[in-house]
């Protein structure tokens, strides 16, 4: 067996270690009683839709929709947004994309080129305790705390230092010339629901496993509903038209953390991770650099170039 195989084994083995050990005593420790208790992401978004039109959440001093608390998401997007099959290092799961309503991420051609090249050749970046970027946060850790108040959200996740300060305080975006892991967010209420619009990410993160990407031109829209006591409807949309050939939403449940007194247990890995770094280029993988929009513009015209001389 080669030495790459063998990083790439015991980096699987080191991530489902990162996911189990944390919560292993508490592994279906959410609220089941829901409005929606599917987690089948299509069915469970057409009826968290519903739900919302009817449910009068609980709300906090300032009068808005309280959503403090654990939340375990319910979904296993981070290896793949499709749907996908089992396999030593993933688990099976439905596609968490509800429009297209096929499920399908919408990647343009040159793009999905990309993808493909992309997944062998580099190391995903949560293995070396990159940050994930948004949306990725909001589904790569299995359990997240959410506090608020008047003037800001605050997302607290286990993995990788994964937390957001989000201002609900009307100021607008930082400007285009900071670029930071978890972008730049600015929130806003839009009646119960909270949404969160982000905006200059480095690009350095992928969407999932298999190596989908986004550039720093990528503007994400996010969306908190609570749809009863103990669930959250959780809705982003990407749009990113050098990558993909229209937006596209994914929407997912976050059910409440039934256990008393639970406190997040940060994983034990700290960023740029110089041994695993170091373990993955000794067998030939590259770090991720990321792309901007220009960088997308000239590889796509260069694929098409290609493709039109392949004719």
């Amino acid at each position: 067996m080669s030495s790459r195989v063998l990083v790439t084994i015991a980096a699987a083995f080191i991530a489902i270690a990162s996911f189990i050990v944390p919560g292993a005593a508490v592994a279906q420790s959410w609220v089941t009683d829901s409005v929606c208790p599917e987690d089948a992401h299509s069915v469970f978004h057409a009826c968290a839709l519903e739900a919302a039109k009817n449910f009068d959440p609980p709300r906090g001093a300032d009068g808005r929709p309280d959503l403090n608390g654990i939340w375990r998401r319910r979904a296993a997007a981070h290896e793949s947004l499709e749907e996908h099959f089992e396999t030593l290092d993933d688990n099976d799961a439905p596609s968490i994309i509800v429009d297209p309503p096929d499920g399908i991420v919408p990647v343009q051609p040159w793009a999905e080129a990309q993808r493909r090249y992309n997944r062998p050749a580099y190391v995903h970046h949560n293995a070396i305790c990159r940050l994930d970027g948004v949306p990725l946060t909001m589904y790569m850790t299995g359990t997240l705390q959410f506090m608020q108040n008047a003037d800001h959200f605050l997302v607290q996740g286990e993995e990788a230092h994964a937390f957001r300060v989000i201002p609900l305080d009307g100021r607008p975006h930082i400007g285009d010339d900071v670029q930071l892991w978890n972008g730049d967010s600015v929130g806003h209420w839009e009646g119960n629901t909270l949404v969160i619009d982000t905006a200059n990410q480095n690009a350095r993160a992928w969407l999932d496993q298999r190596g989908r990407f986004f550039t720093d031109e990528a503007h994400v829209v996010e969306r908190f509903t609570l749809i009863d006591a103990d669930t959250i409807h959780y809705q982003a949309t990407l749009d990113d038209p050098n990558v993909y050939t229209q937006p596209f939403t994914i929407a997912i449940a976050y059910r409440r953390s039934t256990v008393q007194n639970y406190e997040l247990l940060e994983e034990a890995c700290y960023e740029n991770n110089e041994l695993a770094r170091q373990m993955f280029i000794n067998v030939g993988y590259e770090i991720y650099p990321g792309i901007t929009g220009d960088e997308a513009r000239r590889l796509k015209a260069a694929w098409e170039l290609e493709e039109a001389e392949r004719k």
